[in-house]
């Protein structure tokens, strides 16, 4: 027989095979042996000899068939089991999928979720239900992770009518990362690629266009002159994943952010270096008082996913 092929069905079908034409073989010698015995011409001796030899080898065959049976039967459990365990694993799968879907997930807490973004497609998006009023300061914070390259794509994006790069953040191609006011352009001294979890936030005023940037709790750049004297517009969409080329659409696959996305939240002020200093560590728990991050306010869309996450407990293990 050999060694047996791994696969049990492929293993099943090759006994069934090998049992049938031993099973022939038999009935065969079986055949052979009335009609040579009953030979009147055959010598007695050679007679005797060829039974002897015929009837050992049917002993050899039915022994080999009683083998290859039980082998079969065990088989045929081994592969009823195998199906019937990853039967049982796909639907609970399939429910855990379908909960998740409906929004029925039974995550930790309203705000202990990712959104997870695993492909570069212009069509794995998430929205934010709530949109944001008329701003004259912000603070934007956010845990992501990702190792995409060139460029994580687009964490988020803000569009008006009138104006789809109302705020964006985007690392596209082998641009650093920018952020974007009004379509005008701020690079940010950040790097956040190495598919580890990262703690970013960005502060910005309208007064003289002030600019902040922070990566896990440490200022990295600042700046001035980002669209200054420019109130954010409000009733806007944002999109998680994706940079809008007109208001909640025509996204561009080669920008898309590839990677999982937690903890989006956003102030109507700029937030002290002290505060944004103990969220990222995970000393206190601020959500956002424009818009906070909480499972009921994000739909995933196109095979995006939603997967609960403890962000705090996956950076110690990313340390």
């Amino acid at each position: 027989m050999g060694d047996l092929p791994r696969d049990p069905g492929h293993v099943v079908e090759q006994l069934s095979r090998s049992l049938q034409t031993l099973k022939d073989r038999l009935e065969s010698l079986e055949h052979q042996l009335r009609v040579n015995v009953s030979a009147a011409a055959l010598p007695s001796d050679f007679r005797d000899v060829l039974q002897r030899r015929l009837g050992e080898l049917e002993r050899q065959l039915l022994r080999k068939v009683a083998e290859l049976e039980d082998e079969k039967s065990l088989l045929h459990n081994e592969t009823s089991a195998h199906r019937q365990k990853t039967e049982s694993a796909l639907n609970a799968l399939l429910e855990r999928v379908t909960e998740l879907e409906r929004g029925n997930s039974a995550f930790k807490s309203p705000d202990a979720f990712k959104v997870s973004l695993p492909l570069r497609t212009n069509y794995l998006y998430g929205k934010v239900k709530k949109t944001l009023p008329e701003l004259y300061a912000f603070t934007i914070c956010l845990w992501l992770r990702s190792s995409a390259s060139p460029g994580i794509g687009t964490p988020f994006s803000y569009a008006v009518p009138g104006q789809a790069n109302e705020i964006v953040l985007i690392e596209w191609g082998n641009n650093p990362i920018e952020l974007l006011i009004n379509d005008k352009v701020a690079q940010l001294p950040l790097s956040v690629s190495d598919g580890k979890w990262h703690h970013i936030c960005v502060t910005w005023t309208t007064r003289d266009g002030m600019w902040e940037a922070f990566q896990d709790g440490e200022k990295l750049g600042t700046g001035e002159n980002l669209a200054p004297w420019h109130p954010i517009k409000p009733r806007g969409v944002l999109i998680l994943g994706q940079e809008q080329d007109t208001v909640g659409g025509r996204f561009d696959a080669t920008q898309a952010f590839v990677g999982e996305l937690s903890q989006l939240n956003i102030w109507d002020r700029v937030l002290r270096a002290q505060e944004i200093v103990n969220i990222a560590n995970c000393s206190t728990n601020m959500p956002g008082n424009v818009i906070p991050w909480v499972d009921n306010n994000v739909d995933v869309f196109g095979g995006a996913s939603k997967w609960p996450v403890e962000t705090c407990e996956e950076r110690l293990l990313d340390l």
